[in-house]
This record gives C-alpha cells, sequence and structure tokens, in this order.
C-alpha cells in the first residue's frame, strides 16, 4: 500500500520505520496526512509482518512542526469540530494498534506534532527537538488531544502552563517533566528508537497488546475497576501458548519462542 505524505521502511525484524514526508512544509498535519496515518493504522492493525512501529519526520528541521494553519484559517465551528475530530480518531488508531509505537522526535513536535507523539506510546527525541502547543496564540485550542494527553504525561499544572502560555520547550525540559522518555544524538536517534521496538517485539506479542490495552483502560477509571480489569487480561494472558512457551523457557534458561497465540 503506497500513501503520498508518508514513507514507508519494514526491517526483517518486523519494524516498520513511517516518514511524515512534507520536508518543505516541515512536515505540517494537512488533511491528506491524516487521512494517510489513519489509513496505516487501518492497514498495520492486522498485518502481522509488522510488530511495531517507528514514527519520525522528514528532514532534520522537524517531526511535525504542526497542523497546516492554512487549513485551519478556513473553517468554522462546524467545520472545527470535523476537522478535530478526524485528526482524534487518526491519533487514537494508532495508539490503539496493539503493538509498540514509538516517536523519534528529530527536531520541532509543536501543536499536532506535540499531539502526534504523544499518541505514540514511547518518545525519544534528539537533543535539538523542540516541544509545545501554541495554539492559544492562534486563538484556538488544541484539537488533537493536547488538553487530554498532556495533563496525563506531565501533570495538570505543568500541562496548563504550556497550554495556556503557548511556550515552546527544548528536549532538557521536556525530558525533566516526562514528556520525553530519553534524549538521543541524532545520528543515533533511529536506530535507538528500532532497537526500542526490537526490544519489545521479542516479548510475547499477546502479552504486549494487553499490556497496551489494560494501561490505556485503566488511567481513568477507578481503582478497583482498573484492577478487575487488568486481572481480565492477565488470565487472558495466562490462557495462551506463549504462557506456557514463556515459563518453560524461563525455567529452562534459554530464550522464549513466541508465536502471538
Amino acid at each position: 500500500m503506497t500513501y503520498s505524505t508518508l514513507l514507508i521502511e519494514r526491517d526483517d525484524d518486523g519494524v516498520a520505520t513511517v516518514t511524515i514526508n512534507r520536508p518543505d512544509k516541515l512536515n505540517a498535519l494537512n488533511a491528506a496526512v491524516i487521512a494517510d496515518l489513519a489509513a496505516l493504522a487501518g492497514h498495520l492493525r492486522d498485518d502481522d509482518s509488522v510488530r511495531g512501529l517507528v514514527l519520525t519526520g522528514a528532514g532534520p528541521k522537524a517531526f511535525v512542526a504542526g497542523a497546516d494553519i492554512a487549513e485551519i484559517s478556513a473553517i468554522d465551528g462546524d467545520d472545527g469540530r470535523a476537522f478535530a475530530e478526524r485528526g482524534q480518531a487518526a491519533f487514537r488508531s494508532l495508539e490503539q494498534l496493539g503493538k509498540p509505537v514509538v516517536a523519534a522526535v528529530n527536531g520541532f513536535a509543536l501543536g499536532g506534532g506535540c499531539e502526534l507523539a504523544m499518541a505514540c506510546h514511547i518518545r525519544l527525541a534528539s537533543p535539538n527537538a523542540r516541544f509545545g502547543q501554541p495554539e492559544v496564540k492562534l486563538g484556538v485550542i488544541p484539537g488533537y488531544g493536547g488538553t487530554v494527553r498532556l495533563p496525563r504525561l506531565i501533570g495538570r499544572g505543568r500541562a496548563l502552563e504550556l497550554l495556556l502560555t503557548g511556550a515552546m520547550i527544548d528536549a532538557e525540559e521536556a525530558h525533566r517533566i516526562g514528556l520525553v522518555n530519553r534524549i538521543v544524538p541524532a545520528e543515533s536517534l533511529l536506530d535507538e528508537a528500532r532497537a526500542m521496538v526490537r526490544t519489545i517485539t521479542q516479548m510475547g506479542p499477546l502479552a504486549v497488546r494487553l499490556t497496551l490495552a489494560s494501561v490505556d483502560e485503566g488511567l481513568d477509571v477507578q481503582i478497583d475497576t482498573a484492577l478487575a480489569q487488568e486481572a481480565e487480561k492477565f488470565g487472558a494472558s495466562c490462557a495462551t501458548h506463549d504462557r506456557v512457551e514463556g515459563t518453560r523457557a524461563f525455567m529452562e534458561k534459554r530464550p522464549a519462542k513466541f508465536v502471538g497465540k
């Protein structure tokens, strides 16, 4: 499958590197990019040859510099709601892919770019990465999940400071407040991101999928409900061939050979 705004590179380990390819626009998210990301998530969900994703931006300057301001300038209230819902659905599809998605943030991740990075499960950043939600400077609010995911990642107070001032922060500050998992030299950013995905894909694929779902579903419910959901998923994982193989391999002191069943 081909995409007008995305480049896809697959390796023999089941890792797909997805590059948003609009370097002349600093990889800004227009309608075509959103549609491509939604289609990509739908395609990869059932593609067993791909076990994890690295998401990055083309060129040395930007991961994704934001949404396409020209598109935002032309929409009214009803159009704006639909605009936000399309982006939210695309990002949510990546977040609920059931496979690890690691953002390799190689430059500006502003507005929709920061929101896209937050929808990924893990974020690695080069030292020149910059993050921010500057939508208030345009007289609007984030529409692709910024007011929802940012407080969950870094806390209400810090999130409100960034959301209300539109301030941009560097990679060091993003790491300090928990927005970024790790800072990696620019020249090795993609290699480190792929290595992290490979590490995860060596684990039981059903266990990875259930872990992602348990964290996602348990974030915003009462703790006893979350614990009950976790117990249900633990039981589901215990009823698999991978549990038999994983525990046996541990006791036999050998690498496990998971099959995803």
